[in-house]
């Protein structure tokens, strides 16, 4: 039988799967908007393992990674180094405290703890909504190439099919829906993923040194040299990785979604763990592939690997991976976005809705979000800048915002909810956030990311002094209003 007709049946299984998994959970997640985003904060450790897991583990990643590797060479390992260690750092630093808070959204943390600002929240909001799009885009970016090579088939029809069937299971069941079917798709990408990274260096003999020498046998040597990039640019590449993870909805929310702060803190880093060391080794199959064909584009790198090496049995194993990683990332990133959307842009201004209301403008919102990631992904060239673009973005404006807003206390103690313990102003947070996310995206600039940082940094704290005594206008204030709900186990945090 055709891989391509293999591949569909496939995908029909699975998306039968998912659906009959987000009926079953629908009921749960439709009680109120905490547990349509959050799961009222109950989750337990193991699906918040498996969920970061299979969401980071993305169809981008394992198409997006190894195309960007045979596309510049070892040179993308520093990107993936702050990208996926950065999940790392997020479990040390951050984790624990987030595991303690049932807030629905990072910008609403942000609010309640250090602006008290409806502006600054929706422009947190937005920005923050930018990576999750991106993300999603980027799986059904993923899927199409794949498709394409196997069937022939236009990937822009693809991209649509897939963001359909993204968005109807993720409607109906909220964040129940995404770590149930993670759960399910994390098992699928670990099984299947040791396994193909077996067959992949197996092709040479586990060997680094006879990956080299058939790189440079094809004139591509200097593929495993770091040559032609300065120190600023590697460093640019490993921030602009950093800063995006360290602002992107879904690794807060799965904190707020944990019973408690350890769950949140061990679930994140062991995940991250795994996630680092399988992102490198999918790196090094692009080279490995470079070594066998020098004239594929980047996206179709891997799809030709799995056509033209892998044995049909490996071949359908690896597309079973990529289409759960895909599906996880993408039902991940529709949710986070949507309640990003729901819980910035749309509550603060309209505080009476109940949570009927709220539920049901959150499946309305994941269906728009939806449509927008399927034609990011038909537009952005390839699924790396498509990420690249939106952590540089986002990261550049809203990192030190939540980094100076944390450390620069009025008064010393933990963070607690609906307590405001923070020096910067509503004023030092929106110029900073402007300023970053402009500067971040001028290519004219040297180091672009790095720069706008920096500025960005600079803009808080500068115009958070001049502004301390500033009245703001009343319509924009937030309460602090939180209504905390109980963790299971606040001795952990």
């Amino acid at each position: 039988m055709d891989l391509g007709i293999i591949f569909w049946i496939i995908t029909a299984v699975v998306a039968g799967i998912f659906f009959w998994i987000s009926y079953k959970v629908k009921d749960a997640a439709t009680t109120s908007f905490s547990a349509y985003s959050i799961g009222g904060g109950t989750m337990p450790m193991f699906l918040i393992f498996f969920s970061q897991f299979a969401t980071i583990m993305g169809a981008g990643n394992f198409i997006g990674h190894a195309g960007y590797a045979y596309k510049i060479g070892i040179t993308q390992l520093i990107f993936i180094a702050g990208e996926q260690g950065s999940k790392i750092l997020f479990a040390l630093v951050f984790a624990g405290m987030a595991g303690r808070f049932t807030y629905n959204s990072m910008p609403e943390m942000i609010d309640d703890l250090i602006t008290r600002d409806k502006i600054t929240r929706a422009m947190m909001g937005v920005l923050a909504a930018s990576i999750m799009i991106a993300w999603c885009g980027g799986q059904g970016k993923a899927l199409g190439a794949v498709f394409q090579t196997f069937s022939g088939m236009d990937p822009t029809l693809i991209i649509i099919i897939f963001s359909a069937i993204f968005i109807i299971y993720t409607v109906a069941g909220g964040i129940y829906s995404v770590v149930w079917t993670d759960f399910f798709q994390g098992l699928i990408c670990l099984t299947f993923g040791v396994a193909f990274y077996i067959f992949a260096f197996s092709k040479i003999n586990f060997n680094f040194s006879t990956l080299a020498a058939r790189l440079t046998a094809v004139g591509k040597g200097e593929m495993l040299t770091f040559q032609g990039f300065s120190t600023f640019d590697l460093i640019n590449k490993f921030v602009t990785g950093l800063l995006g993870v360290l602002v992107a909805q879904q690794y807060w929310q799965r904190c707020y979604a944990t019973k408690d702060a350890k769950g949140a803190r061990n679930g994140l880093l062991y995940s991250g763990i795994i996630c680092i060391i399988m992102t490198m080794c999918t790196a090094i199959v692009g080279l490995i592939i470079m070594s066998m064909n020098q004239n594929l584009d980047a996206n179709s790198a891997m799809p030709w690997f799995m056509l033209h090496v892998c044995p049909p049995i490996i071949a359908c194993g690896v597309f079973m991976l990529i289409l759960c990683a895909g599906m996880s990332s993408a039902d991940s990133n529709l949710n986070s976005a949507a309640v990003l959307i729901v819980n910035d842009l749309i509550r603060p201004f309209a505080p009476d809705k109940t949570d009927e209301q709220l539920v049901k403008l959150a499946k309305r919102v994941t269906v728009v979000v939806g449509v927008v990631a399927c034609g990011s992904a038909i537009w952005a060239s390839s699924i790396i800048d498509l990420f690249s673009r939106a952590y540089s973005m986002a990261g550049s404006g809203l990192v030190p915002v939540l980094i100076i807003g944390l450390v620069w206390k009025e008064h010393r103690g933990r963070a607690e909810m609906s307590k405001k313990n923070s020096k910067v102003t509503a004023w030092g947070a929106r110029v900073g956030i402007v300023v970053g996310a402009v500067l971040s995206q001028l290519s004219f600039i040297p180091n672009a990311t790095l720069v706008a940082l920096a500025v960005s940094s600079a803009c808080v704290i500068i115009v958070s002094m001049l502004t301390r005594n500033v009245k703001m206008d009343s319509r924009f204030v937030s309460e602090g209003d939180v209504n905390p709900l109980p963790k299971a186990s606040e001795s952990n945090a």
